[in-house]
């Protein structure tokens, strides 16, 4: 059968190179892709991102399952437009996609079914958010309230900081995001101390199916220190996720989130992320919802998954994900995040990239931003590469991907040297 993957970063060329292993994978073809999509013989890079040229497409290549990447086209609702065309697709409806595109939307559904979150407001008065801010204190969170490349949180320690945040986001707009009346909008919350964690699962409206347990690294600089990113290396599992952790996760967030979005009206299909804070006594709460795989979380993930991806989506498809069991690796999964020089603010594009390693049963270097011009890989965004690998223990994977990524060389390149660090040192 043929597939279409949306999207052109690292968690989209992890889940085409996932989907193009099943036996029952014809034609796999991603939109736009990247560099290292159009290096791979089994998958076909197509040039369109426009929603209805999308649909047109799935139904002249007689596409069977279409699975959505990133949170733009969800946001725009290419799942509602596929569905009007009878086409199959993998992914929430624009309305559902609200718990990402909207963290104001998210932050008001999880109170009004009493999933754990942190205290929030919402402003869109700089003057309010800055009074707030002021008899509050710090450390407290500023989140623009859009999607924003994962650059939209300020983690602020200071008073400074977060006043700084405010006019960013709500007076200069640097992030161009809109909402209402055009206008921007932002949620300032509490601070919520911690490890945080990523649970992704699937759902088709009613049945729910989790993938395995990860952990990010959100930060530029080794010991979590520098600019939050959109993330410089994942791992799975993460030990942090105990079993008693992931009983709570089910049935405090998971499991209300789905009922609550039914209730509303609004039932959600699609992957469902939500990132965890996680106290010192185990209790779970939600930072903020995710209507996509986390990246670089799904390339560690879909390294340690075995079943057959195809088959998961079709029952996902279905709304029969109750009769889907997944199989893992039991190795552990480390990627670490190669970034442009310049990144997050700035990053540098156009760069030559060498020494690629060939694809090894134990390791694969997934690509993001990167394109092929002229048989040459060349960089065309902020996070490049995710070099990936599998091994024994944390420790082991660890040592392999850094191994693996030795030979990789473009000008300004950034990555850090601990990922892993947490699931290494002794609980």
């Amino acid at each position: 059968m043929n597939i279409l993957v949306i999207g052109s970063g690292g968690r989209e060329h992890a889940l085409a190179w996932k989907l193009a292993q099943s036996p029952k994978a014809g034609k796999v073809y991603v939109a736009p892709g990247n560099g290292g999509t159009a290096r791979d013989s089994r998958l076909d890079n197509v040039a369109i991102t426009d929603v209805k040229a999308l649909a047109d497409f799935a139904q002249d290549n007689k596409i069977t399952l279409t699975v959505v990447g990133p949170e733009a086209p969800l946001a725009a609702g290419v799942v509602d437009e596929f569905r009007s065309r009878g086409l199959r697709i993998f992914g929430p409806t624009k309305a559902a996609a609200q718990l990402e595109s909207s963290k104001a939307f998210a932050k008001d559904f999880m109170k009004r079914h009493h999933i754990p979150t942190a205290f929030y407001e919402t402003f869109t008065d700089a003057a309010a958010a800055h009074a707030y801010v002021d008899h509050h204190g710090a450390p407290i969170v500023i989140k623009a309230d859009g999607l924003a490349a994962g650059k939209g949180v300020v983690v602020a320690m200071s008073l400074q900081e977060a006043h700084e945040a405010i006019d960013w986001m709500l007076l200069d707009n640097k992030l161009g995001v809109q909402h209402n009346a055009g206008g921007a909008r932002i949620v300032i919350e509490e601070f919520l101390q911690g490890e945080e964690a990523s649970f992704i699962v699937l759902a088709d409206g009613k049945n729910v199916l989790a993938l395995a347990t990860s952990q990010d690294h959100k930060r530029l600089l080794d010991a979590d220190a520098g600019p939050n990113t959109g993330g410089m290396g994942a791992y799975s599992p993460a030990p942090v996720v105990t079993p008693n952790v992931h009983a709570k996760a089910m049935q405090d967030i998971i499991l209300p989130t789905l009922a609550g979005m039914a209730k509303d009206g609004i039932p959600f299909t699609g992957f469902l992320y939500a990132g965890l804070m996680i106290d010192a006594q185990g209790n779970p709460k939600t930072l903020e919802f995710n209507c996509r795989m986390g990246d670089p979380e799904t390339q560690p993930i879909m390294m340690r998954l075995k079943s057959d991806l195809i088959d998961v989506f079709m029952h996902a498809t279905d709304g029969t994900l109750d009769q889907v069991e997944l199989q893992w690796d039991r190795r552990f999964a480390l990627g670490v995040v190669m970034a442009a020089g310049g990144y997050p603010l700035d990053p540098k594009k156009g760069d030559v990239i060498t020494g690629l390693p060939v694809e090894a049963e134990d390791a694969v270097v997934f690509h993001a931003g990167t394109t092929m011009v002229d048989g040459k890989v060349l960089t065309s965004g902020g996070r490049v590469l995710c070099v990936t690998a599998l091994g024994e223990s944390a420790k082991l994977a660890q040592h392999r991907a850094y191994e693996y990524l030795r030979g990789i060389q473009f000008d300004g390149m950034q990555f850090r040297t601990d990922i892993g660090w947490r699931a290494i040192k002794p609980r």
